[in-house]
């Protein structure tokens, strides 16, 4: 199993710039494929980013591509989501999830019920 804690939420404002991590514990997060969820107040959960198990390939949603990143670094356990150009509708609960995975090449999951472990989450707030 593998444990996952978010950090790094706050609040900022409209076009400024925020990053989250997730930081794994237990098993190597080496054998986890890592997304990103949000979860705005009322509205379900949905998949922002996702990254396979050595940062080969990454999945952005489109609401996201082109401000937000995610990398993963395996010798610190962690996955990171850079977001830039902040808007007010990223306003969420933002959480990390994992996948266990035996290739680098099988394709990111994008529904959550494709993913098996889940962090507590951190909540982003963006002022207009």
């Amino acid at each position: 199993q593998v444990q996952l804690v978010e950090s790094g939420g706050g609040l900022v404002q409209a076009g400024g710039s925020l990053r989250v991590s997730c930081a794994a514990s237990g098993r190597a997060v080496r054998r986890y494929m890592v997304g990103w969820f949000r979860q705005a107040p009322g509205k379900e959960r949905e998949f922002v980013a996702g990254i396979t198990l050595t940062g080969i390939s990454t999945y952005y949603a489109d609401s996201v591509k082109g401000r937000f990143t995610i990398s993963r670094d395996n010798a610190r356990s962690t996955v990171s989501l850079q977001m830039n150009s902040l808007k007010p509708e990223d306003t969420a609960v933002y959480y990390c999830a994992a996948r266990q995975a035996l290739s680098d090449y099988v394709p990111i999951p994008r529904l959550s019920d494709d993913y098996d472990y889940w962090g507590q989450g951190t909540q982003v707030t963006v002022s207009s």
